[in-house]
């Protein structure tokens, strides 16, 4: 049963054949013509555009190129009208020989897509060459007593011309005692052939001149001539007659030099010295035959003395002659025809029909990369030739038509791993054994914009000192492409963004060659102390690609502010500040206390203060880090009632910048303490204190009965409410409200004698904690603020942030009141 063609496998069918016309074009019927030889050159041989299905502007943009197996370039393209002209002399006799059918293969390369058209042009014959004889005159010696009838081989003539146009006939002069016959061998070759008509008569004509003319068929017709004189000889009764007059030997072409071909024998039938026999090659053997044959004169053998080729004649024709000794001498003839039988001994060799051409990284499979032929100059299977790559490499062979080959991709290519290959192809030959060559074919890959440029490093941390010389560069960024040329020439830019609403590139700018950022201005750290710069790495491809970096610039602190004092606050406004103080003030006393600030940060905003001068030294002293300024001792009457001191507040940068402030102390008799000693105040509280934290532990005892009555009478209405309705009176947030306050405030005035605490509830939805403490210079009073999420707060710390919060010198008698009101509001369930 026949197996039917299915859909897939005709469209299979038809997709090849497409793509197998797209990239071999030939067409039959017009792309094969015919002229003849010896054309003038610039003689048109037909419309190659026209005939291929081009357009004039093919040929410039497709780069069309005709090449021609014969090595020579015999033919050429007129550009301007697509016309195939000849290039250069063509002699058909020099490039075919004697060869029946002359034809010259051209191929048409095309490139963008690269393309093979194969162009035949036969070169017909002309009659430009006529019959020509190796020798102008010819000797023959023919005894008198010679029967009629006897036949002599005469010399044929050669013609380069073939067909109708080559050697088609002889004649002969008018003589009645000869005549000429035509003798036809295989091959369609004849000889001619001297005949005898009647018996010689040496007393009547000792001599006979003829003249043998040699015909072709061309119009007109060329004709060539030799002599032929024939001397007639006293009687000697028999002529050497061959055994055979036609031998035939085989010979391979590569025997040695010495062999054997045959051996020829010819016989007399006289006896003695008109029996002995000597041969020899005729005269007009050429001698391209005496170079590679040679006779034995005495035995007939015929054997090698140089090289055969099969290639060069497949075939070769002696005459062979035998004489005897006789008186007159007398003479045989017979031909000999060798046939040299090929063997393997040609490699075969791999022809690029068109240089590879680049090919891109990205090239489909099946592109074709250069175009191949293959031959062999020895027949049969000997010039049967098969071409092979080397495993391995992204390339394959497609084979055309008569020995040509395409190289075509077969996988994909990338220039980064692999910019150029040497693809190298075997050719092997179908003898035995077999013959092979080899060839390398570079072929560089192009490169395509496949790789975005990939800087250093994602992301780049840059410091920079404040105050810097404006154009001064912060820092390179580099980026690489794997990409070769202008896909490989990168250039640099910094995206826009807001930097302090002030857009980026007011900051700085960048070098677009070599990615150096340089700053626009000087930096102030205490303005700005970081920001970020997008940086972009474009490549210079079609399309471009690109890819970006972040540049974060973190200015770094200088030294470049002077501490500012801020308390007092006249010494702040530039004015000499006035304190008093008791001069029953006793060693320890806080007199006042300076404050001083510094815009920079780290190391350069460390404040020390340093009594610099003093009306009395020995009577003041400055704490370094606090500023507190106290008495070293106890004031004595013999102290001036006046001070001036002189303070200086230093900052821990380099170099050190610094600031003064001067103090007026004036000593007064009587003057109340405004600060009380704390060990004192807690050691003796006076009575009024005392009432004061009656007062407030009867404040806060009522709000904690109040309390437990409100959750007492709001417990008594859920459970009612629970009984009938299965559900509380209250919300969850409504009693998480007074299980767990989320939020404390505290808020602690001691300007003297307590005069409010607060405790506030706050916001329910605040998860953060924040602490903060408000105090004076003086220390004289402080406002404390707590605020702290917890649902399981432990109140324990709000003890803890006070006592951390307020310095020793404040944590009054009163403070600790506080303190043991917040334990009493809160239940004692944290103390």
């Amino acid at each position: 049963m026949t197996k039917r063609m299915g859909y897939r496998d005709w469209r299979w069918l038809a997709l090849w054949w497409h793509h197998f016309f797209l990239l071999w074009s030939t067409i039959d019927g017009q792309t094969r013509y015919s002229i003849p030889e010896e054309l003038k050159q610039g003689s048109v041989v037909g419309n190659l555009a026209k005939d291929l299905g081009l357009g004039l502007s093919d040929i410039f943009d497709r780069k069309l190129r005709v090449a021609s197996e014969a090595g020579k370039q015999y033919f050429s393209v007129d550009a301007g009208k697509g016309e195939l002209v000849v290039n250069d002399r063509i002699d058909r006799e020099a490039l075919c020989g004697q060869s029946a059918s002359c034809v010259l293969t051209l191929q048409v390369v095309t490139e963008n897509p690269l393309q093979l058209h194969r162009i035949e042009v036969e070169i017909r014959d002309i009659n430009d060459n006529s019959p020509i004889f190796s020798t102008e005159e010819r000797s023959l010696k023919i005894a008198e007593s010679t029967a009629a009838g006897i036949r002599f081989p005469l010399e044929t003539a050669q013609d380069q011309d073939v067909g109708s146009n080559s050697v088609k006939s002889y004649t002969l002069s008018k003589d009645e005692c000869f005549s000429l016959r035509i003798k036809e061998l295989s091959g369609n070759r004849k000889v001619p052939e001297l005949v005898l008509e009647k018996p010689l008569d040496r007393e009547k004509q000792s001599v006979h001149e003829l003249l043998l003319t040699g015909l072709d068929g061309g119009n007109p017709v060329k004709t060539g001539t030799t002599k032929i004189i024939v001397t007639v000889l006293d009687n000697n009764d028999n002529v050497p007659v061959f055994k055979r007059p036609l031998y035939n030997v085989t010979v391979q072409e590569n025997s040695v030099a010495g062999s054997v071909l045959l051996k020829v024998e010819a016989t007399d039938a006289d006896e003695g010295v008109n029996g002995e026999i000597e041969y020899a090659f005729a005269e007009h053997t050429p001698q391209s035959l005496l170079s590679i044959f040679q006779l034995d004169s005495g035995t007939g053998e015929i054997s090698l003395v140089g090289p055969l080729d099969y290639e060069s004649s497949a075939m070769h024709e002696i005459d062979i002659t035998a004489k005897d000794k006789g008186v007159p001498e007398m003479e045989g003839h017979c031909r000999v025809q060798v046939v040299v039988i090929d063997i393997n001994d040609n490699a075969p060799e791999i022809v690029l029909t068109s240089d590879p051409n680049p090919v891109r990284e990205d090239a489909p499979r099946g592109t074709v990369v250069a175009l191949i032929s293959a031959r062999d100059v020895d027949s049969g299977n000997n010039g049967k030739v098969t071409l092979k790559l080397a495993k391995g490499s992204p390339f394959s062979l497609k084979p055309s038509f008569s020995n040509n080959y395409a190289l075509v991709t077969s996988g994909l290519l990338d220039r980064e791993r692999f910019s150029e290959y040497n693809i190298e192809i075997t050719a092997t030959d179908s003898g035995s054994p077999p013959l092979s060559s080899k060839k390398i074919i570079p072929v560089s890959i192009s490169d395509v914009n496949d790789n975005p440029p990939v800087f250093s490093q994602p992301s780049y941390n840059v410091y920079s000192k404040e105050n810097g010389v404006p154009g001064s560069i912060l820092y390179s960024v580099s980026a690489s492409d794997l990409d070769f040329g202008e896909n490989a020439k990168i250039s640099y830019s910094i995206l826009d963004s807001k930097v302090q609403d002030v857009s980026v590139s007011s900051y700085v700018y960048i070098n677009s060659d070599n990615g150096s950022i340089y700053s626009m201005h000087s930096f102030d750290y205490e303005k700005l102390k970081v920001f970020q710069i997008q940086v972009q790495a474009k490549d210079q491809g079609s399309p471009s690609l690109s890819s970006n970096a972040t540049v974060h610039v973190f200015i770094l602190d200088q030294n470049d502010n002077a501490p500012a004092v801020i308390y007092p606050s006249s010494a702040a406004l530039g004015s000499l500040s006035h304190q008093r103080m008791p001069r029953s003030a006793k060693a320890g006393h806080l007199v006042t206390k300076v404050t001083a600030v510094d815009a920079d940060s780290g190391h350069n905003a460390w404040i020390s203060y340093k009594l610099a001068e003093a009306t009395d030294a020995s009577l003041f002293t400055v704490n370094l880090y606090t500023g507190e300024v106290r008495t070293k001792r106890a004031v004595s009457e013999q102290d001036d009632s006046s001070q001036r001191l002189l303070i200086e507040v230093k900052d821990d940068g380099e170099p050190v910048q610094s600031a003064t402030v001067t103090v007026s102390i004036l000593l007064e008799d009587g003057l109340h303490e405004p600060i009380l000693d704390l060990r004192h105040k807690a050691a003796e509280p006076s009575k009024k204190t005392g009432r004061i934290t009656l007062y407030l532990i009867l404040s806060l005892a009522s709000v904690s009965v109040l309390s437990l009555v409100t959750f007492f009478i709001l417990a008594v209405k859920c459970m009612r409410n629970s009984r009938s309705s299965g559900s509380c009176c209250m919300r969850r947030t409504d009693c998480d409200d007074y299980k767990n306050p989320r939020n404390l405030q505290i808020q602690l005035n001691t300007d003297g004698p307590i005069k409010y605490v607060e405790v506030l509830g706050g916001d329910m939805m605040s998860q953060s904690q924040s602490f903060r403490s408000c105090m004076s210079p003086m220390s004289e009073y402080s406002d404390f603020t707590l605020i702290k999420p917890s649902s399981t707060t432990d109140f324990k710390e709000v003890i803890s942030v006070l006592d951390a919060s307020l310095p020793d010198s404040t944590w009054t008698f009163e403070s600790q009141q506080v303190k043991f009101g917040i334990s009493i509001l809160l239940g004692m369930k944290y103390f």
